[in-house]
């Protein structure tokens, strides 16, 4: 997990005019809009609160980002990508189908507790904004014309490579692609509901979404409906 942590990961989501990874100011601009959001909610952020945090004019900010949800949509592709290839690295050298699909989901179901080893980004505060605003990366009017210009290009990736692990298992799947966004989606709405609305989720007091997930991908995959 620290090599893990130590990935310079790259964000495949366009919504940048200036990639903030590559400046000191653009880091800093990531580190404290991560730390904003994640004290404040994403609604009473906005870039006048990140400026004031940063001591820089709020002009500074607007040539790295468009607007404040365009900075959310980064923040939870990094989030993604970093997902994406945590799976990858956790799922190495499983040669069975059925246990590399179960590694896989409770991979991308673990909860993140340490901070991490990146300079500009700390992974547990980034794992609760994921949970609470991800959502609305997406639940915007122009969501159709963000999904063509590739704005969710990080969890589509995802989505696919956990789609490929599914038809893996079970060529014949029906739904593999729905499947599979399902898991990804739900691997951050379960533990929402788990922590904030328990009712939802019925798990008791343990938080039980990998065990869930992995229920639900293993009855899917077997579920042969009557002809």
């Amino acid at each position: 997990m620290q090599r893990l942590a130590q990935l310079d990961m790259h964000v495949q989501e366009r919504v940048f005019l200036k990639d903030p990874s590559t400046t000191d100011l653009g880091r800093r601009i990531i580190e404290r809009s991560i730390a904003l959001i994640d004290e404040l909610g994403f609604e009473r952020f906005t870039f006048a609160k990140l400026a004031q945090a940063l001591g820089t004019a709020e002009s500074s900010i607007y040539r790295y980002f468009e607007n404040k949800h365009l900075l959310l949509v980064y923040l939870i592709g990094w989030y993604w990508s970093w997902r994406e290839y945590k799976l990858v690295f956790d799922t190495a050298n499983i040669p069975d189908p059925k246990q590399l699909l179960e590694r896989a989901i409770r991979s991308l179901a673990e909860p993140v507790e340490e901070r991490g080893a990146f300079s500009h980004v700390d992974l547990r505060a980034l794992y609760r904004i994921a949970k609470a605003e991800s959502p609305k990366a997406y639940l915007v009017k122009e969501v159709d014309a963000r999904g063509r210009d590739g704005h969710f290009s990080s969890f589509g990736r995802l989505c696919d490579r956990l789609r490929e692990l599914i038809v893996l298992v079970r060529r014949d799947h029906p739904f593999p692609a729905a499947l599979a966004c399902t898991l990804a989606e739900g691997s951050l709405d379960q533990h929402f509901f788990h922590e904030h609305i328990p009712g939802l989720s019925g798990f008791g007091r343990k938080d039980r979404t990998a065990d869930f997930l992995v229920h639900l991908a293993q009855s899917s995959i077997t579920h042969r409906p009557r002809s």
